[in-house]
């Protein structure tokens, strides 16, 4: 990078974090963190659990990006000094290190600007996600199953912890339904943008005569909703089924009747739930999540009218997948909505999912 890129390169930071000052409004910020640990030094500050957790999420939430943002700060002026150093003395040691400086910098300018477009009035919350096959049988419930491993990984790489909530094996091999808790800032601010249906292209593993076949599984993506959230859910509008856990587990699995299956009636919206040991419990999350469920149904409800007032046309239907994974004849990865490809299929199927999120979190604001 020439000097004078050098310049225009620390210009452009600087002007960058200038609209990030004035967006993040950081005394307000600050303000709220000392609020925050206030309440946290109370005695009865842990009376109240559930409480206490959520104090604590959004104090770390708001230092993070507070001390993200200083330090940035810190190391452009930094970088300006070496820079004005490098420039009178024409010392190129100096000038090597700050081309270095410049190039991680933006990168976590970038990284930061996206955490921004994760302000959505649930982009924080904690995430619940579905994956079902599609028709296929045996192919589609093990496509199922691979995107199950690609998602948890990820999870991983971010280091939110996931909790299976229910799964359904298949028949022979894969999965018929799961349903994870993931549970981490932004959770399901990222997520968000895998809700749709996915497409994989490749040669079936479990057909002898080596054909290359096509299968689809959905996935549904919906955020954790607190009690500031209000959905009434009516007692006569439910049917509640108890059954034996399915999966591994502890010493009541298979034994009782713990598991639950929730069913919304006026809509049919079923959930289920084994996570826990007890029947009450799993009634207890059952119906969290059955309410997250009809939260996203209404607002993709308005979503879809608002798409019909503006006369937009919004395909809905095993045709019309969000994202394409092929594996044959050659190798690639892409999001019909953004355009983004990686042929780095192994990469993605591990749970690199960066560039896909990235590439959708920007096109909502184009």
């Amino acid at each position: 990078m020439e000097i004078s890129e050098m310049n225009h390169e620390l210009t452009a930071m600087a002007k960058r974090l200038a609209d990030f000052r004035g967006s993040l409004d950081l005394e307000n910020k600050e303000t709220r963190i000392a609020e925050l640990e206030n309440d946290m030094s109370e005695p009865s500050f842990w009376e109240d659990q559930s409480k206490a957790q959520k104090v604590i999420s959004e104090n770390n939430a708001l230092k993070s990006m507070v001390d993200t943002y200083r330090k940035m700060e810190a190391e452009l002026e930094d970088l300006e000094v070496s820079y004005e150093l490098g420039k009178e003395e024409n010392d190129h040691e100096l000038l090597t290190e700050l081309n270095t400086g410049i190039i991680e910098l933006i990168s976590k300018i970038n990284d930061f600007e996206l955490q921004l477009l994760l302000s959505g009035p649930y982009d924080q919350n904690n995430a619940i996600l579905e994956l079902h096959p599609g028709a296929g049988g045996t192919e589609s419930q093990d496509w199922a199953l691979m995107l199950l491993r690609m998602y948890t990984r990820w999870a991983e790489s971010k280091n939110y912890k996931v909790e299976t909530m229910d799964y359904l094996p298949g028949d022979e091999a894969g999965l018929k339904s799961v349903t994870l808790f993931i549970q981490g800032h932004n959770a399901f601010g990222n997520l968000k943008s895998e809700k749709g249906v996915h497409r994989l292209v490749r040669i079936s593993p479990f057909d002898s005569s080596g054909r290359r076949h096509t299968s689809f599984a959905s996935c549904d993506v919906m955020p954790e909703l607190d009690d500031t959230v209000e959905i009434t859910v009516s007692p006569d509008d439910l049917r509640i089924d108890t059954f034996r856990s399915s999966g591994a587990g502890g010493q009541h699995v298979n034994t009782t009747d713990s598991a639950v299956r929730m069913t919304h009636l006026p809509t049919n919206t079923v959930v289920s739930c084994q996570a826990e040991r007890s029947q009450i419990k799993n009634r207890e999350q059952a119906m969290k999540m059955l309410k997250a469920k009809l939260f996203q149904q209404e607002m993709d409800r308005q979503k879809e009218e608002a798409l019909k007032i503006r006369g937009e046309q919004s395909e809905i239907g095993w045709g019309s997948q969000i994202r394409s994974y092929v594996f044959h004849p050659y190798n690639m990865v892409k999001d019909h909505r953004t355009d983004m490809e990686t042929g780095n299929t192994q990469a993605v199927m591990d749970g690199e999912l960066a560039p896909f999120i990235d590439a959708y979190l920007r096109s909502q604001i184009d």
